[in-house]
C-alpha cells in the first residue's frame, strides 16, 4: 500500500527557495566508514532537502570534504554547537562507529538536541541499556531505523526472537522509547508511539546489502526537514526507498543492486509517487 504524501512534497511553489525546503544535519562517519554518512547526504539531496551539512571527526574530515558531494557543506564535528543552531533535523549514526567517544556524543544530543531525528546503525547502538529517551522539553520526534540485528542489541535479546514477532516487537519498542521504530528488513515494518503501523510493501532481496540503510536514513530526514511528522516521514521514506531499489533492479538485476543504484532511481521513485 502507497502512504499518502502531502502535496507540498510532489510539487513546489514557485516562489519558493531553500531555505523552505529543511537544512538537515548528518553526523556520522569513522576511520574506514566514510561512504555511510555519503551515502546518506546524498540520499538527502535527492529527496528534496534545501541544505545539507555533514559533521565527521577531524581523522576523516578531509576524506569526506573530497568524497562528498559539491552541495554538501562538511565540517568537523568540532563545529557541531554552531551546525545545530541552523539545522532543522538530525540524522545520526550512519558510520560513526561503536567507540566510546562517539557512543557519548550520540547519547548527549539525544538529551540535549531540540531538532527531531533520525537515528540509525550505530547511533542506535549507542542507545543500548537506556530504558527510555530523555528528550528535553519541546524536542522534536524521533525515528530509529533498526535492522533486526541492532533491534537484538538494543532490546537484549536474539534476532530470532526480533524476526518471530516483529510487529509486537516494533510496537513495545516504540512505545517504550516513545519513538517511531522502522524495523528493517522484508516488509520493513513502521511502529509510532500510540499503536500506530504500516507495513511496506516495496523492496526486494537485491537490496540485501551495504549502505542501503544509509540511504533511507537520509530519506527520512529531508521528508522531515520539508515537514514531514516522524510517522509520516518513516512510513513514506520506506515506500519511496524500496520502490527506487524496485525500479533499479529492473536495470541491474537484484544480484548486482548497489546502494548507490538505490540513489540513482530516487528521482524516478519520487515522479512515480507523484504521477499516482
Amino acid at each position: 500500500m502507497k502512504p499518502a504524501l502531502p502535496k507540498r512534497l510532489l510539487s513546489r511553489r514557485p516562489g519558493s527557495h531553500k531555505g523552505d525546503y529543511g537544512h538537515v544535519l548528518v553526523i556520522g562517519g569513522a576511520v574506514g566508514y566514510v561512504g555511510a554518512p555519503i551515502l546518506c547526504v546524498e540520499a538527502a539531496l535527492r529527496s528534496g532537502a534545501g541544505l545539507v551539512s555533514l559533521a565527521v571527526s577531524k581523522e576523516i574530515y578531509p576524506i569526506a570534504a573530497c568524497k562528498a558531494p559539491p552541495e554538501i557543506m562538511v565540517h568537523p564535528t568540532q563545529r557541531l554547537p554552531q551546525l545545530l543552531q541552523k539545522a532543522d533535523v538530525i540524522a545520526l549514526g550512519p558510520g560513526l562507529s561503536r567507540a566510546a567517544r562517539p557512543k557519548a556524543l550520540v547519547r548527549r544530543l539525544v538529551r540535549s538536541a531540540t531538532q527531531p531525528m533520525v537515528v540509525d546503525a550505530d547511533g542506535i547502538i549507542a542507545l543500548k541499556g537506556l530504558k527510555k529517551l530523555s528528550r528535553p522539553s519541546g524536542a522534536g520526534g524521533m525515528v530509529l531505523t533498526p535492522h533486526p540485528g541492532e533491534m537484538a542489541n538494543l532490546l537484549g535479546t536474539a534476532v530470532s526472537k526480533v524476526q518471530a514477532n516483529r510487529k509486537k516487537t516494533a510496537l513495545q519498542t516504540a512505545k517504550r522509547l516513545n519513538a517511531v521504530v522502522v524495523l528493517k528488513g522484508h516488509k520493513t515494518i513502521v511502529a509510532s508511539p500510540v499503536g500506530r503501523t504500516y507495513l511496506n510493501s516495496t523492496g526486494n532481496p537485491g537490496m540485501a546489502t551495504a549502505g542501503m540503510g544509509d540511504v533511507l536514513t537520509g530519506v527520512i530526514a529531508a521528508l522531515i526537514g520539508q515537514g514531514c511528522d516522524p510517522f509520516t516521514a518513516a512510513r513514506a521514506g520506506v515506500y519511496l526507498h524500496g520502490l527506487a531499489g524496485d525500479l533499479a533492479a529492473k536495470e541491474v538485476g537484484e544480484t548486482s543492486l548497489t546502494a548507490g543504484d538505490v540513489l540513482r532511481f530516487l528521482p524516478a521513485a519520487f515522479r512515480r509517487v507523484a504521477r499516482k
